[in-house]
């Protein structure tokens, strides 16, 4: 695989990871959450060209940017199907958490299981990931994996909202993280880097130490 740098960049109210992966020629931008300004001056400093916004889900602490970030740059936004609902109530969603925010422009292109996207000479694979929300997705590539809010540093992803299911959380899980080498890298939506290799043995839910009542 060519070579791109993962820039994260935790934000907001949510401590939401935003990530920019780029290398000298393009960036995409993946989960824009609510410091938009943050992400577009660290574009600038690396003078990067935005060329597309990822979603992996469509909760609002990772799409709470995506308007700030169009209004500067017109690219496509790509959101699984199975997410558009959750998107599209993006201002509903913020009232339930007791504040306004205003809806996000419509995504352009739809992602799905075994799609290809790419940055530069670097291929990603759509990986569909559902239990976190219906259209949860990762970005594979080899080495890494950016997952969004399904296997984080010694968790995993809610399952208590509209749309979660633990068993299929679990099931997303062990057929696309727990496959991959342990020393694959996973860069989740909120809190610090791991790998597969430290998750397998340390996770109390992948463990078993964690069981759900």
């Amino acid at each position: 695989m060519a070579r791109v740098e993962i820039v994260s960049i935790p934000n907001g109210q949510f401590v939401q990871n935003c990530y920019l992966v780029g290398d000298e020629r393009a960036a995409v931008m993946i989960d824009p959450g609510e410091e938009a300004s943050r992400f577009l001056r660290e574009l600038t400093r690396r003078n990067w060209k935005l060329q597309a916004i990822w979603l992996t889900h469509g909760h609002i602490d990772h799409i709470m940017g995506v308007e700030t970030i169009l209004g500067a740059h017109p690219v496509p936004v790509y959101l699984h199907p199975a997410d558009r609902p959750l998107y599209d109530g993006l201002a509903q969603q913020a009232r339930l958490m007791g504040f306004e925010w205003p809806p996000a422009p419509a995504p352009t292109h739809e992602l799905h299981h075994g799609d290809h996207l790419t940055i530069g000479d670097a291929r990603f694979e759509v990986r569909h990931v559902p239990g976190h929300s219906p259209g949860s997705v990762a970005f594979v590539a080899p080495g890494m994996i950016i997952g969004g809010d399904v296997l984080f540093n010694s968790s995993i992803g809610r399952t208590d909202l509209p749309g979660g299911d633990f068993a299929t959380l679990m099931h997303s899980i062990q057929a696309e993280f727990l496959s991959r080498p342990d020393s694959t890298r996973v860069y989740s939506g909120h809190g610090p880097e791991t790998t597969i290799g430290v998750e397998r043995e340390t996770n109390p839910f992948i463990t078993g130490a964690y069981r759900l009542e």
